[in-house]
């Protein structure tokens, strides 16, 4: 690409350094609210060491630049709104995705060894209005690294745009360092994910078939990948054709939005119906799609239905407990997952009343009365990287602590109801959580975006980057068509049943991540493909016109995968 004017904001720092007397970057931030700048020099920044399960810089499209040691200082700071502010030295493009990033810390004497705050990088444009950014939890003595993002949405971009630096409370100081705001190269990043999913998701294969069968005409079809992707699916939406016709022939699992959570079954105290859900669970039967058990608590106290608010400890726990057996002995061996307790990163409603050990023993007993099912955690805006409550490390915590205590966590959910997404953000979010060797799900995908164009390609950037990754094993979308979704402007499918640009985007990628060859059996009676994981079907034609078949499965590995096959 030969870049022009108009172009060139797309592989810019939008954050200029400018040099002082002292030679440190300082030229440009201002104080925002109550509080002094200077400029100061680290000469051996303490920064995280890359992380074990990132790419390298072999494989990687960006590597990390090494961090300068040079920052500027927030002291006396009044307030959590009180830090740094510097205009853009361009105003960000309509439309496209930005990346933020740099490195923060804390010091002064408000921040002791080893304390934690959260510190917000916030980007507004000329009116005020907030478009995104990232936080970081950063530990005081320590340098903590910006992951974040924006994207001004607006059809005419902005006349100019701030960046403000805050969140720590009054008396801790607040450092900035190597503060950067760019365009993401989508291009690069797609080359790269492309070169890591085949090398994540595919494997060579040699058929062995014998001499007798050198230059016979084969073809071998792939009938199901290993990968599954599924939809949420509701009574309402089963009604409708367009619906089903899709969801059947285009996603391979099922979960359930409501119809199973307790406030749905037992709205009412004693009255427990599962009516509605045994109903979606037989469609699911009827066409062949495995369904995740979703959920059987949920952390948050504004979804706990007002008569379960109003018991008292005895009556909770009582509660907690038939409901376990009402649900988990009915649907025993039903479900290949469950998520347990969703949201525990944001909501403590059971663990407030019954004690600290409450989580993991819902983690306990449902798994001595179904052993069956992979138990899962549950969370949204892991991935984001604007979330203090809900970093990957909180969550791995979590997951550590449920494992103490004897729970068998058997998976982490992703949610995933993202916006403006950056695929390394996701990818260094997926490769700090894939520490805890469990398999990782996308459990509630789904992107908001009103002009199509740009929901497609966020939708692209995130079912790329989870497929691409190791430790993911499946993604769920919540909800796919219009007048059937939690969020507006997130649907892949019309009200009337066509495809918009998001839904082309995704059948698609489908089918590109579907393996299918043809060709001549060699002299040697081998027939040799590079496929995706799962299940296929090889069709060999005889010289007397005759058509055999055989099935086979292809899994990881990483030499080739050499079948004979009896045909």
């Amino acid at each position: 690409m030969a870049f022009t004017e108009e172009t060139t904001h797309l592989v810019m720092n939008h954050v200029e350094h400018c040099e002082d007397g002292g030679g440190l970057a300082v030229a440009g931030w201002t104080p925002s609210g109550s509080c002094t700048l200077s400029v100061h020099d680290d000469p051996a920044p303490e920064t995280p060491p890359p992380h074990p399960l990132s790419a390298t810089e072999d494989d990687a499209d960006e590597p990390r630049p090494r961090p300068s040691g040079r920052y500027v200082l927030a002291a006396h700071r009044a307030g959590e709104r009180d830090g740094l502010c510097r205009e853009l030295s361009r105003a960000p493009a309509a439309k496209v995705t930005y990346r933020v990033a740099g490195w923060v810390g804390l010091q002064g004497a408000g921040a002791a060894d080893g304390c934690c705050h959260a510190v917000r990088v916030e980007v507004c444009t000329d009116d005020g209005r907030p478009v995104g950014g990232g936080v970081v939890v950063a530990e005081a003595g320590k340098w903590g690294e910006i992951m974040g993002s924006f994207r001004v949405d607006d059809d005419e971009p902005p006349r100019c745009a701030k960046v403000f630096v805050h969140g720590p409370p009054a008396g801790v100081d607040l450092k900035v360092m190597d503060l950067q705001v760019f365009a993401v190269n989508k291009i690069a990043r797609l080359r790269h994910l492309r070169k890591k999913t085949d090398k994540v998701r595919k494997r060579d294969v040699v058929l062995k078939l014998g001499r007798r069968t050198g230059g016979t005409a084969i073809r071998v079809v792939q009938v199901e990948n290993s990968f599954p992707i599924g939809a949420c699916i509701n009574k309402t939406a089963i009604q409708n054709p367009a619906f089903v016709d899709f969801f059947t022939k285009h996603f391979d699992w099922a979960v359930l939005e409501n119809e199973l959570k307790w406030y749905y079954t037992e709205a009412v105290q004693g009255q427990v119906s599962y009516s509605d859900a045994d109903e979606l669970i037989a469609f699911c039967d009827r066409h062949g799609k495995p369904v995740r058990g979703h959920c059987i608590f949920w952390a948050v106290e504004n979804v706990v239905q007002p008569w379960v608010r109003a018991l008292n400890g005895d009556q909770l726990r009582a509660a907690v407990e038939g409901r376990l057996r009402s649900l988990v002995t009915r649907y025993g061996g039903r479900f290949p997952h469950y998520e347990v307790n969703n949201e525990m990163l944001h909501g403590a409603f059971f663990q407030q009343r019954l004690g600290d050990d409450i989580n993991a023993r819902m983690f306990r007993e449902t798994a001595q009365m179904d052993p069956s099912p992979a138990l899962f955690v549950n969370d949204y805006n892991v991935e984001s990287a604007n979330d203090p409550n809900a970093t990957p490390e909180r969550y791995v915590e979590l997951v550590t602590d449920l494992q103490k205590r004897g729970a068998a966590v058997g998976g982490i959910g992703v949610q995933g109801h993202v916006t403006h997404p950056v695929g390394d953000v996701i990818c260094d979010a997926l490769d700090r959580l894939a520490v805890t060797g469990l398999p990782v799900w996308i459990t509630e995908l789904d992107v908001s975006a009103a002009d199509e164009a740009v929901r497609a390609d966020d939708l692209e950037i995130v079912l790329r980057e989870a497929f691409a990754h190791p430790a993911v094993e499946g993604i769920m979308l919540w909800g796919f068509m219009q007048g059937n979704m939690w969020r507006s402007h997130a649907h892949l499918v019309d009200a009337d049943g066509k495809l918009n640009e998001a839904g082309h985007r995704y059948v698609g990628l489908r089918q590109e991540w579907t393996s299918h060859a043809r060709g001549q059996v060699d002299g040697s009676g081998h027939f040799k493909f590079r496929g995706f994981h799962g299940k296929y079907v090889v069709q060999l034609t005889t010289g007397a016109g005759e058509m055999k078949h055989q099935q086979f499965d292809v899994g990881k590995g990483d030499g080739p995968l050499v079948l004979d096959m009896d045909l």
